[in-house]
């Protein structure tokens, strides 16, 4: 049990500032009615009091509710007024306030976070943000956004950026097959932070991957704190932490110091800062995600370099060994009773029998594909099947699926983009939801491949060193 559980399963919400426009207080009442969040929600403007928005009753003040009435309060009104609210707030015993508002320390107005923290600690409000969006919780039906959906998975993410980390959970949900487990913005992280939410994922039964979207730590004691608990969460927990620190550049720095109001850090200290806690670092949102994916559908005593590789064509062949060998993964020869087993149903023309695999027009025969993928998973030279897929079609979508179903080894789809027309946009798209429905991590290019594979077997080879696994 942890404090933060009320703020992850409310027992009520409120929402000050609340309107009748899809922006503001009004986002945050719309994106709970539209998860059908099942508890009481509160919404207040004291200029619309006695009136409905969206179907609720308004109040004018949040004394008009009776105490430890409501456990979660969103707070979107001006940030010269947060203050003097939150007493209001704190009045009513709220042990949670997410503070949506913008126009603090990121703008130079320190005084203002200063004069809530002080309201904060005398009625004991536990403070996320301000500058930020607040929590996801699909289990609670907690939102923050429309494209949120009640299925959960074992993904928890920490993002700096409200904006960021709804992308990151959008994409993650409709890209990458891989559903969230909780998710909260933290903005400028005046009381809790980042250290607090890892704190708790470390012991929520139902994060597996952590991602985080970070720009600064504010205190050296943060610092020492976060270093701990990563290290934690990567090795005891064995939860790997995939961390997007942004801000390198000096033009970065200075957005981020305007953004969140903290300063950034050099690469050589988060470079360190990893190195020590096993936390794995990514330059951006696509691989923070697709990285999550791999590890959500890969089982990691499976993560191993040894690839056996099956393309379409010479040149996607060289390509693929490339840029594989070039992220440290290895594509060793075949075995020789694989070979022969080849020899059986793949004609001598225009195919290699050989590691990658070029099947050329014979790779278009859906059947032959899924004994190929079959074959490979038989070579004990192979750890791990790589298909390149470029057919859509329900019999090559079928095949793929039922070879998997037959395999002892992990098989990893890479469907690269090749045209943008509609029609096949929609095959592909299917394709790809059903092969994750059927565990199969797929992959939108050969890089994001590599460099996931990379990092997983990198981080169970962390693991083996410390005897973990």
């Amino acid at each position: 049990m942890s404090e933060l559980d009320k703020l992850f399963f409310p027992r009520a919400v409120g929402i000050i500032g609340v309107n009748n426009k899809p922006f503001g207080g009004g986002q945050f009442l719309l994106s709970l009615q539209t998860m059908e969040f099942d508890k009481p929600i509160y919404i207040f403007n004291p200029r619309l009091k006695g009136q409905e928005v969206r179907g609720l009753k308004v109040y004018g003040s949040i004394l008009e509710i009776p105490d430890g009435e409501i456990d979660y309060v969103i707070l979107a009104v001006p940030a010269k007024l947060c203050a003097s609210i939150l007493e209001e707030i704190g009045k009513r015993k709220v042990p949670f306030v997410t503070i949506f508002t913008s126009g603090f320390s990121e703008v130079g107005k320190d005084n203002l976070e200063k004069d809530v923290l002080e309201v904060a600690k005398k009625y004991n409000i536990r403070i996320n943000g301000p500058n930020c969006m607040g929590v996801y919780n699909p289990k609670s039906r907690l939102s923050i956004s429309f494209g949120q959906t009640t299925d959960s998975g074992n993904l928890g993410i920490i993002g700096q950026s409200g904006g960021l980390a709804i992308i990151l959970s959008t994409m993650a949900i409709y890209a990458y097959g891989t559903y969230i487990s909780k998710l909260v913005s933290i903005g400028n992280q005046i009381d809790l932070n980042v250290v607090d939410y890892l704190e708790y994922y470390s012991i929520d039964d139902d994060t597996k991957i952590v991602g985080i979207y970070l720009e600064n730590i504010k205190s050296r004691k943060m610092g020492k704190d976060f270093i701990n608990i990563v290290r934690k969460l990567s090795f005891e927990k064995k939860k790997p932490v995939i961390l997007w620190k942004a801000g390198y550049g000096d033009s970065a720095k200075e957005a981020i110091l305007s953004h969140t109001g903290g300063l950034a850090g050099s690469s050589k200290i988060w470079n360190s800062i990893a190195k020590q806690t096993g936390a794995i670092l990514v330059k951006n949102s696509v691989e923070l995600v697709s990285l999550a994916m791999l590890f959500n559908y890969l089982d990691i005593h499976y993560a191993e370099r040894n690839l056996g590789i099956i393309t379409v064509g010479g040149g996607s062949s060289i390509e693929t060994t490339d840029l594989m060998e070039m992220y440290d993964l290895k594509v060793p020869a075949l075995n020789e009773s694989t070979k022969e087993t080849f020899r059986e149903f793949i004609p001598d023309v225009n195919t290699i029998n050989r590691n990658p695999l070029d099947l050329g027009a014979v790779g278009i025969n859906p059947k032959i594909f899924s004994r190929m993928i079959l074959t490979l998973d038989k070579d004990p030279n192979i750890s791990i099947v790589v298909i390149i897929q470029f057919n859509f079609n329900r019999s090559s979508t079928n095949e793929i699926i039922k070879a998997k179903s037959e395999m002892k080894k992990p098989l990893i789809c890479i469907a690269p983009r090749i045209g943008d027309s509609l029609s096949s946009y929609r095959s592909k798209l299917k394709f790809k939801e059903e092969l994750f429905q059927n565990g199969i991590p797929t992959f939108e290019s050969t890089e994001l491949a590599a460099k996931a594979l990379d990092r997983v077997c990198t981080y169970k080879e962390s693991l083996e060193k410390r005897n973990l696994l």
